[in-house]
Order: structure tokens, then C-alpha cells, then sequence
């Protein structure tokens, strides 16, 4: 008997999935630590899928 697969997530173009990322702002603070910050990419808003394509209802 078939099994049914479920349909594969749609990843984001802009990020490939990898929506939050840290990076280095250079140098290290006085304890020693790394700087860093933390950027989500701006098509996905930090979730890693492609959002569905909405319709815009036009007309009379």
C-alpha cells in the first residue's frame, strides 16, 4: 500500500533556511568575550520557510 508523504517545507530563497545568523562585530569586550549580534533575515522574518503567496482580491 502507498504511504502518503507529506509535501516539503518551502525554504526561503533569501536565506536557504538559515534565518538567524550572529555575527562578529570585531574585537572583544573587556572580559574577553566576542561581540556579536543577532540578524533574521528580512524576506522570512527569522523563520526559515517562505511564507504562502497571498491573493489580493481586486474588483467591483
Amino acid at each position: 500500500m502507498a504511504q502518503h508523504t507529506p509535501p516539503a517545507r518551502r525554504i526561503c530563497p533569501a536565506c536557504d533556511g538559515f534565518a538567524t545568523v550572529a555575527v562578529t562585530l570585531g574585537g572583544r569586550d573587556p572580559q574577553g568575550h566576542l561581540r556579536t549580534i543577532t540578524v533574521h533575515c528580512p524576506n522570512c522574518h527569522g523563520v526559515g520557510t517562505a511564507r504562502p503567496v497571498t491573493l489580493a482580491r481586486t474588483g467591483r
